[in-house]
């Protein structure tokens, strides 16, 4: 089998036929954490570089890897064949199992290298090298133990759609059931620029991320525990891809294509400003660490709702309406906005379903999104 040394010389020598700088783990591998969470535009590398990673334990250690995705689906028999086919296409597989083998195989939730003999048959390796988990599946895996695998790849784990309610808890039972008692497995969180806002960022404490720009890197501790996570913004890619021509338009939304920006949609703003007079209620939505006041505005433009960023507390927790996620027994607050009880939670329910709010700025729209989002779960 190859050695470390021959493997980097390996990577040195494919790299420099790209026509782009690709992504690479260097910068999170000299943090040495337990989670590195990787964030940054579409196709620069970032998943290549993380199954690299486990391809290259495998070869100097047989460790095996650990490959994530939020549902079945993402891993349907020819989906998941393709996620090592890169590795097929450049050699990296005969080269790092001595020309043995020079393809994989899907099969059953693993992934084995595998040829094709004179004689046409397929002939596979005996262990897999990988597995295959799903998030809405974690349960069928649990009593099951994997005790060679040292590499855990969570990928798109940011989504612009739905995530699962409960998902952190889910994805760490999942990390549980793979790493039992051992502490000797690495943490890769993939994801493209889709969204600022996510469960995982509260739930794992990582509060500046949405502040971040590409090229940024943070390291988060946690109290005396050893556990560390770095989030990681990537560069935009060097020079640009050969493929960036197809995304030119003068539009916001394709930056986390070409560059790494957040993805963000361009929401209503209003034209004309009302009168505090014209202001008939008020109410509060507080979701992932953002607090929002919305009014409901009756004028000569008719009845909307206008949102925008409070940065003080609400005057009034105990009797304002509030909307949050959070569980509160106090009889003012709520946690899913779609689901109204009372008639004024009606009214300002139908206005949302006649889309007849609007918002100071788009970063704002983004937040009352994903809240919508999280209350359709």
């Amino acid at each position: 089998m190859p050695t470390l040394k021959e493997i980097h010389a390996w990577q040195k020598k494919t790299r420099r036929k790209l026509d782009f700088t690709p992504y690479t783990l260097d910068r999170v591998k000299e943090r040495d954490s337990t989670y590195s969470m990787i964030i940054g535009e579409r196709s620069n590398g970032k998943t290549y570089s993380a199954l690299e990673e486990g391809l290259i334990q495998w070869a100097l250690n047989k460790k095996q890897i650990a490959y994530v995705r939020r549902y079945d689906l993402d891993l349907k028999t020819r989906r998941a064949q393709q996620v090592f086919a890169a590795f097929h296409d450049n050699g990296f597989i005969n080269f790092i199992t001595d020309g043995e083998f020079d393809s994989t195989y899907y099969y059953s939730g693993k992934w084995y290298f595998s040829r094709t003999d004179e004689n046409g048959k397929r002939v596979k390796s005996d262990e897999p090298f990988a597995y295959a988990f799903t998030l809405v599946g974690w349960e069928h895996d649990k009593s099951t133990s994997y005790p060679g695998v040292t590499t855990i790849i969570f990928d798109e784990f940011l989504s612009r759609d739905y995530y699962l309610d409960n998902e952190f808890v889910i994805f760490m039972n999942l990390v549980s059931t793979i790493v039992r008692q051992r502490n000797d497995v690495k943490i890769y969180m993939l994801g493209n620029t889709v969204n600022r806002y996510c469960p995982y960022f509260s739930e794992m404490g990582l509060t500046h991320v949405s502040e971040m720009i590409p090229g940024d890197i943070d390291v988060y501790r946690y109290g005396d525990s050893d556990l560390t996570v770095c989030v990681e913004m990537t560069h935009p890619t060097t020079g640009g891809k050969s493929s960036d021509h197809y995304f030119a338009f003068d539009n916001p939304k394709l930056q986390m294509i070409t560059g790494g920006a957040w993805e963000i949609d361009i929401y209503p703003h209003l034209k004309k400003h009302y009168r505090p007079a014209d202001v008939v209620f008020r109410f509060y939505i507080m979701f992932d660490n953002h607090s929002l006041r919305c009014d409901v505005v009756c004028d000569e433009q008719g009845v909307y709702i206008y949102i925008v960023p409070k940065n003080d507390d609400i005057k009034d927790p105990d009797n304002d309406l509030v909307f949050s996620p959070e569980v509160d027994p106090r009889p003012n607050w709520r946690r899913r906005l779609s689901k109204p009880t009372l008639p004024v939670e009606k009214n300002i329910y139908s206005l949302f379903k006649q889309e007849k709010v609007f918002y100071a700025t788009n970063e704002v729209g983004e937040i009352v999104r994903n809240y919508i989002m999280w209350c359709n779960t």
